[in-house]
């Protein structure tokens, strides 16, 4: 009899090809699923009964800025108790490296960064950091263009960058991706990048084709100039030959509203001749630094910290301002440094962009963030709860295919995925009936109901509400993806 460490027995197998459920024994060795047989067939010293209870690939989570929690935080519970085994991080232009200027962090990476100790001259120092935390969960990383920005360029970024810093960002972003980050990121948005031409980015992208590599974009508006921003992203890919992944999308600001009717058939235009997809979150509100610009298009904002005001964090910033003795947009001068949740989409046009079969689905949490968007802790379940058992918008096999093979896919994530003999062992078990996500914009920091058990690499790391303890976790690096190609 075929000797296996563990066995997940008389479970309801959803695969993530999108294909129908079926009942099934899956059994794991070391690090890879070894078997799938009938119900009752396989035999292990380690056996878990799931009769009742999904099994499917652990989730795949697209855009995250979990790069030094990994670190802080190994035992990842925010995303283990969600099912989620893999998070891709550095998007929307940051990432703790390539930097060169180590002395202080800027205002933009303290998004993601808290210690100076956790930035890092190359791509192979940073990952280092991560194996050596030993985390619970897997981390794919991109870099990010405004990290390259400030790294080379510094505070002077109110322009386009020389050809000389044109080269330079090129260099350390190819120098990267051949110590395996999987891509570069932008977040032309944002200050550090905003003065940034299309030829800039596309120019520093270059390496991207060469290495088979991907390109995300925090689009550059993602409201009233949202077609001529997709051109831009469409356009960067292109000239750089990567695949593309437009991040978070949404059509924000009330003037917007029910703009997915054009985005939407925009995508699946350009996707036809060139791989373009896009991430969604499943809520109304988006979560950033705290930008007086922002204020006026958001139907609410909440302050999720200040290190200027810390007990503004979890306080609707109207309210502060008031207390304050201001207007909203001096208490947001006030605040600084700061970070807000931002209420400024339709719950119908959300619901059309997480309907769509092209759609993934990605947290953007912040788990620096002292009072975190719900997101950070609810994403996955919510999809798998709320909109797809309780809403119909979808059915459960969908709503897994766009959490797992179809995030493996389109990053490069190989063997991963897919319940699949020879894959990795990254899996999740769930209670359909019961799965929902608990956190709140009150109260965020709440696991999600229903999480039966999370498996990375062969071995569990959430188990019956809690975390295991252990780390197995593994940086996914582009050469050895390609690799298991």
């Amino acid at each position: 009899m075929p000797a296996y460490d563990l066995i997940l027995r008389n479970g309801t197998l959803i695969d993530g090809s999108g294909k129908p459920r079926r009942a099934a024994d899956i059994a794991v060795r070391d690090d890879r699923i070894a078997a799938i047989g009938a119900p009752g067939s396989l035999r292990g010293d380690n056996e878990f009964d799931v009769a009742g209870k999904v099994v499917a690939p652990g989730f795949i989570d697209v855009h995250t800025h979990d790069d030094t929690a990994l670190i802080e935080n190994p035992g990842m519970a925010m995303k283990a108790s969600q099912g989620v085994t893999t998070v891709v991080c550095g998007n929307c232009g940051a990432s703790p490296a390539p930097y060169i200027r180590l002395q202080d962090t800027p205002h933009f990476l303290s998004l993601i960064v808290k210690k100076d100790a956790f930035l890092s001259r190359t791509f192979a120092e940073f990952a280092g950091k991560v194996e050596a935390a030993r985390p619970a969960i897997n981390g794919a990383f991109l870099v990010g263009h405004s990290t390259l920005r400030l790294s080379v360029m510094g505070n002077d970024l109110d322009r386009a960058a020389r050809s000389d810093e044109v080269s330079a960002m090129r260099d350390m972003l190819d120098g990267a991706l051949g110590d395996g980050a999987i891509g570069m990121s932008s977040g032309l948005f944002y200050p550090p990048a905003m003065h940034a031409t299309t030829d800039e980015v596309a120019e520093i992208a270059a390496p991207l084709g060469k290495h088979k590599a991907v390109y995300t974009a925090h689009m550059r508006d993602e409201g009233n100039e949202i077609l001529q921003a997709m051109d831009e992203t469409f356009e960067i890919g292109r000239r750089a030959g990567a695949s593309i992944v437009v991040s978070h999308h949404k059509c924000s600001s009330r003037q917007n509203f029910g703009r997915m009717r054009e985005t939407l058939p925009k995508f699946e235009a350009a996707a036809k001749d060139w791989p373009i997809a896009f991430d969604v979150y499943p809520y109304v509100a988006g979560s950033t630094i705290l930008r007086k610009e922002m204020i006026d298009r958001a139907d609410k904002v909440l302050v999720t910290w200040s290190d200027a005001l810390p007990a503004a964090s979890g306080r609707d910033l109207r309210d502060v301002a008031k207390e304050l003795g201001c207007t909203v947009h001096e208490a947001a001068d006030r605040l600084q440094p700061a970070g807000a949740i931002y209420f400024q989409m339709s719950e119908a046009d959300v619901q059309k962009a997480l309907s769509h079969p092209m759609a993934m689905i990605g947290s953007d949490g912040l788990p620096l963030d002292k009072h975190p968007h719900p997101r950070l802790w609810g994403t996955f379940p919510r999809v798998l709860g709320h909109y797809s058992r309780d809403l119909k918008l979808f059915p459960l096999e969908d709503a897994v295919r766009r959490m797992t093979s179809l995030s493996a896919r389109n990053f490069g994530l190989s063997k991963r995925g897919l319940v699949r003999e020879g894959y990795y062992a990254d899996l999740c078990v769930f209670d359909p009936d019961t799965v929902a996500d608990t956190a709140t914009f009150e109260a965020p920091v709440m696991p999600a109901r229903g999480i039966e058990l999370t498996i990375c690499n062969g071995i569990p790391v959430w188990q019956a509400g809690k975390a295991t303890d252990r780390y197995p976790g593994r940086v996914l690096r582009l050469q050895e993806l390609k690799a298991e190609a």
